[in-house]
């Protein structure tokens, strides 16, 4: 017979992330609104509620499909407020369905049906529940966390299967998606198999934990222990008055570390005090690593190894030739250096005193990338025989970094200085400090202001890391800096340094180069050596003009290597592979040309002066133009210009205003005529007073409509007289003029002496101009004399000035 079903309208709550199931007494908080009142009203009435489960717990006001189709009904038997939440302690009484919800305002009321158990008389189901019991019993004796109460009632004898299952589903440690299944599971039997399954793996985890705990008491019991019988062990010997260096290796290990070291006599002290430290330390104490540590540290630094002391000039000039093709003055002031070096330490042999002790000089290498900064720090090593380190500051921003961090931090380490003396292993290295000028600071401190006392001669002997907390002797290390530009290192940094400057090489200086040094390396480097690869001389011009614009040669080297490659993959797939590549061969490899090798190909342009600059990366030429247009005489700049070029810009425009009549321009231009100067590359920034005589020059071209120069260069900074002052980085700029095809270089005289240092194939190449004035400049520059436009120009302006008048 079929039977009928009951329905019933109560008050519905919806719970976030809690299943109560029937038999079992639940303690619940409810806060939403809808939920407190229908608490509240199903307290006042019958006290009988339904409760559901939601499907998504971040749902605030859940409808019909927000909700698990079975609940349970429940009793409420205690009920307490408080500040925005209700508390209610909830006894479930069955499994009920959710047919559909009939009133959402105020609360929810919905319309239900009971679900009835299946399978409760089942013979098997027994048996089950006995099972269950014992499990139950022995997760509790394990130590399951479970009420004494509710131990009582479930494994009373007079629980039935299904308040059993029910209870011991509630006790679970498990998700509430998985609770909810259980609470969805009609048939008695299946519930109590699934139950037993999931209280199965939880026993299984609980037995794995006492294992666990198990042991770890057990090696802290035998921890303990050893600990006892040593710091006993360690009594009676001192009792006995018995020395227990031949007991403990690791004491005795050390002692003899620092023995072996040859310690200053204050720094033995301190070494062997932190050594009686770690001798009466317990063995698990955790400072004993750090003394450890720090005690590893201080045997390991070279107090007294010193590298060979022996100098040979003639060996030293020998590798540096070597090593590197032209840079005399940087080679010669290293050897000046040597020879310095060289007779201080005869002097010392033949028995003469010296009280002046020889310190060595901080040299500052600053020149553009690839120049061979950092190479030829190398070679500086090799010829004085000495280990080389190298420690690269770029981007270094805190001083921890060279001090090192003090031994209270966990982690902490002694600094980069300290670090590379130890690495070199002896106390005079050359110490190449890379990338000087790219320090930075911050709240943690300036590394610059570290390297004022690491650089100083009169400080260094007694520089004190920070983690070795005693001093240190860095006077006889050779320390050499490397930057790209001096702008930004500090002065009190580079007052203690010398500055050589490194140029941009020349077109036949990266010829050699390439010639005997990049080529062969780039050979034996791709494995062609034993095919004889060789590249001809008009190939190595090909590359240098057409593939690279740059200040060193590393562009170059790629670009070589390159080649290599295509060689050796033509070989490796067996194909005709040239012998000596030729320029048809650099071409087919290396695809179009990437630079134009001359700009005197370009035609005279009105307007357009070619400028020189010295950027971080070498020399270049620098295109200025200029250009008018009707308006108030307003002056516009752009091209990314730092202040020091715009206040170039508005002398030369004032220069030109004031010298109209020279000029053979109208007296009104200055009202009349809006003029912009822009400097192409807008993204990079340009600064500097170099380019004034270009832009003067380029607005005299724009406003007499005479055609500038195209293979003349110029630099120089001019003053509101038309003066021409000096310049810095003159080879710099005159080596990329020549890099550029330029014929003529103008220049202010006051920089005639720095032409002692540009190469003499540019020397001979181009035609260099010096000047003192402005209208020598123009003279030079623009292709037609301003005297003739004047003479020609003088009837129109009276022309155009008596119109004005009459009008």
């Amino acid at each position: 017979m079929k039977e009928t079903k009951v329905y019933r309208e109560l008050p519905t709550v919806a719970m976030r992330g809690s299943v109560v199931f029937p038999h079992t007494d639940s303690f619940l908080s409810f806060g939403r609104e809808k939920s407190i009142a229908a608490v509240n009203a199903a307290f006042q009435s019958d006290r009988v509620i339904a409760i559901f489960n939601q499907k998504d717990p971040r749902k605030i006001d859940p409808e019909l499909s927000d909700l698990y189709r079975v609940g349970t009904v429940a009793i409420i038997t205690q009920m307490m407020s408080s500040e925005n939440e209700i508390h209610a302690m909830v006894k479930g009484q069955s499994r009920i369905n959710l047919e559909d919800i009939l009133k959402t305002e105020p609360y929810l009321i919905s319309k239900i049906t009971e679900i009835k158990e299946k399978e409760v008389d089942d013979l098997s189901v027994e048996p089950l529940a006995r099972e269950l019991s014992e499990l139950f019993k022995k997760a509790v004796n394990m130590g399951k966390g479970v009420d004494v109460p509710t131990i009582m009632r479930i494994m009373s004898r007079h629980v039935e299967p299904v308040e059993l299952v029910d209870s011991v589903a509630a006790l679970l440690d498990v998700k509430p998606r998985e609770k909810q299944k259980l609470l969805e599971m009609i048939s008695v039997k299946a519930r109590l198999e699934r139950v037993l399954e999931l209280l199965n793996h939880e026993v299984n985890v609980l037995e794995l934990e006492r294992v666990i705990s198990t042991k770890t008491q057990k090696r802290f019991e035998e921890q303990m222990k050893k600990a006892m019988l040593r710091e006993k062990k360690r009594t009676i010997e001192e009792e006995l008055g018995e020395d227990d260096e031949s007991v403990d290796s690791e004491v005795v290990e050390f002692k003899e570390k620092i023995n072996k070291a040859k310690m200053p006599k204050d720094i033995r002290k301190k070494a062997l005090k932190e050594l009686k430290r770690l001798e009466l330390m317990s063995p698990h104490n955790p400072e004993g690593a750090y003394i450890r540590n720090y005690l590893d540290w201080l045997c390991d630094m070279p107090w007294s190894k010193i590298s060979n002391k022996k100098v040979s000039v003639k060996k030293a000039a020998k590798i540096l030739d070597e090593d590197h093709y032209g840079l005399d003055k940087v080679k010669e002031r290293i050897l000046e250096y040597l020879s310095v070096m060289k007779l201080k330490e005869n002097g010392r042999k033949n028995g003469k005193k010296d009280n002046n002790k020889f310190y060595p000089t901080i040299l500052c290498f600053i020149g553009p990338p690839g120049v061979g900064k950092t190479s030829i720090g190398k070679s500086i090593a090799r010829s004085l025989g000495r280990e080389f380190v190298r420690v690269s500051l770029g981007g270094v921003r805190d001083e921890a970094e060279l001090r090192g961090h003090r031994r209270t931090y966990v982690g902490a380490l002694p600094g980069r200085i300290i670090q590379g003396i130890k690495d070199a292993g002896t106390k005079n290295p050359v110490f190449m400090l890379d990338e000087v000028d790219k320090l930075g600071a911050d709240y943690r401190g300036d590394p610059s202001s570290a390297l004022l006392e690491i650089l100083d001669p009169e400080q260094n002997k007694e520089f004190s890391d920070h983690y070795l907390e005693v001093p240190f002797d860095l006077s006889e290390v050779t320390f050499i800096c490397t930057a790209n530009v001096a702008d930004t290192i500090p002065l009190p940094l580079l007052d203690r340094m010398e500055i050589i400057r490194f140029a941009g090489y020349t077109e036949d200086e990266k010829f050699n180069i390439a010639k005997k040094y990049l080529w062969p390396k780039q050979v034996r480097l791709s494995g062609l050596e034993d095919y004889k690869i060789d590249i001809d001389d008009q190939a190595i011009y090909e590359v240098i003009k057409k593939y690279t614009r740059e200040a060193g040669v590393r562009e170059l080297e790629r670009t070589l290597a390159t080649l290599c490659r295509k060689v050796a993959r033509s070989i490796a797939e067996g194909k005709k592979y040239p012998k000596i590549l030729t320029s048809i061969d650099v071409k087919s490899f290396l695809g179009a040309a990437k630079f134009r090798s001359q700009i005197a190909e370009e035609k005279d342009e009105v307007g357009i002066a070619t400028g020189l600059a010295v950027t971080p990366t070498g020399g270049e030429i620098l295109f200025i133009e200029s250009t008018l247009m009707p308006g108030k005489g307003k002056l516009t700049l752009t091209g990314q210009l730092g202040d020091v070029m715009r206040e170039s810009a508005k002398a030369a425009f004032t220069w030109t205003r004031s010298h109209w009549k020279e000029l053979g321009l109208f007296s009104e231009f200055g009202r009349e005529t809006d003029l912009h100067i822009h400097v192409p590359e807008g993204a990079t920034p340009k600064d500097g007073p170099s380019a004034g005589i270009a832009m003067m020059t380029s607005l005299v071209s724009a406003l007499t409509k005479i055609p500038i120069r195209r293979d003349v260069g110029m630099t120089g900074e001019i003053t509101l007289r038309g003066r021409v002052l000096g310049i810095g980085g003159v080879k710099e700029k005159v080596v990329a003029g020549h890099r550029a095809g330029l014929k003529t270089i103008i220049l202010p005289r006051e920089n005639e002496k720095d032409m002692e240092d540009v190469p003499e194939n540019v020397k001979r190449d181009i035609k260099f101009v010096f000047v003192d004035r402005m209208n020598e400049v123009l003279e030079i520059a623009l292709t037609k004399k301003l005297s003739s436009l004047t003479k020609k120009n003088g009837k129109r302006k009276q022309k155009v000035l008596a119109t004005s008048v009459i009008s």
